[in-house]
């Protein structure tokens, strides 16, 4: 996968760039504020129909314009793609593929593959289970439409479940029991796909993580699911039903599903240091990439948001000579200093081409 060029209008603080990329390295040089993660962050649009770190879509928009636009020209395995997104206010966004509108945004998941590496990756570890069940999800629907659709399937039926638990008015039963058998059948299918997924996944991330940490400690992840507790989770949800009318949310479900992350047996939300953490969720994105290379027989697009920070000097070495080998395709790399980036350029002894950004204006 190859993003061979980029377009941006008024999105976040780049009021107009027009960008052509190396097919191996591309980095982003400039202070603390000035816009490189937003070059980074249009990429991600552009194959996640949704900003990295915004998902209310107006606010994208540059504070004094009306509208935004981003375009991208791509190679595929050598077949050209153009992904368009604009934006106005107000207005439903736009998204097309080769001048073809998307009937559903969900159809566009997974044909630019990509991973993106950033410090926002902390709250994986920092915060509540459903920043790690949206992991599970983001690398699954990459590669499984019908697990996009029965997620999307099952979260409608939750919301609609939920609210029926928090209305005053008299609610037929059998109306309750319709939305339990179907969030039964689509929570069984994602359930099973999670499984799948992370058995397969786990001795993947365990391998980057030795390799970038030197074997110095022991990491795993364990998926947790009701569906694991619970013969029939149908019933369980008719027994609790009182119970979440009086909590009013729905207690039971894949919704509830957990990824426990381990540091040498224990929760490395409770032991890791921040290079500890770092080096755990690099690793992670890491086996993220690798998955996704095989499942769409091509390499994602990769971009490492200043992910040297907090590292000691062998774990940077490692890193760099992972990025530097064969497993890698085209990557997008952002930093503060270009003395620090100038040494892991040489490292890499690859085709790099450098940009300065200052106050969202990108010169190359």
């Amino acid at each position: 996968m190859r993003l061979k060029s980029l377009s941006i209008i008024n999105y976040k603080n780049i009021a107009e760039a027009t960008l052509d990329f190396s097919d191996k390295i591309n980095c982003f040089v400039g202070d603390n504020g000035m816009g490189k993660t937003n070059v980074l962050d249009a990429i991600y649009y552009l194959s996640f129909c949704k900003s990295h770190s915004n998902s209310i879509d107006s606010q994208n928009i540059n504070h004094e314009a009306d509208f935004f636009l981003i375009q991208g020209d791509y190679a595929k395995n050598d077949t050209p793609e153009h992904i368009y997104c604009g934006l106005k206010r107000r207005q439903r966004k736009q998204f097309k593929r080769n001048k073809k509108e998307y009937e559903k945004l969900s159809d566009h998941i997974g044909l630019i593959p990509l991973v993106m590496v950033s410090p926002d990756d902390s709250q994986l570890i920092s915060e509540g289970s459903d920043e790690r069940r949206k992991f599970m999800d983001g690398v699954i629907s990459q590669y499984n439409k019908q697990y996009l659709q029965q997620l999307l399937q099952y979260n409608n039926i939750l919301k609609q479940r939920n609210a029926l638990l928090k209305s005053e008015n008299s609610i037929d039963e059998t109306v309750f029991e319709i939305l339990e058998e179907q969030m039964d059948s689509a929570g069984r299918y994602i359930h099973e796909s999670r499984t799948t997924f992370i058995q397969a996944f786990i001795p993947v991330f365990q391998d980057f993580h030795n390799r970038i940490s030197g074997n110095r400690e022991q990491v795993s992840l364990e998926y947790s699911s009701q569906y694991q507790r619970h013969e029939n989770l149908r019933e369980r949800m008719a027994e609790t039903r009182e119970r979440d009318r009086m909590l009013g949310f729905s207690t039971q479900g894949i919704h509830k599903d957990e990824l426990e992350m381990t540091l040498d047996n224990y929760p490395i939300k409770k032991v890791g240091s921040q290079g500890q953490n770092k080096t755990y969720l690099i690793a992670l994105k890491f086996a993220q990439f690798d998955f996704l290379k095989k499942t769409h027989h091509c390499s994602p697009l990769l971009l490492l948001d200043d992910i040297f920070d907090k590292l000691d000097a062998k774990r940077v070495e490692e890193i760099v000579k992972l990025v530097a080998s064969d497993l890698f395709g085209q990557i997008f790399i952002t930093d503060t200093n270009r003395e620090n980036l100038d040494k892991i350029l040489l490292q890499l002894k690859s085709e790099a081409k450098i940009f300065q950004v200052v106050k969202g204006e990108i010169m190359s």
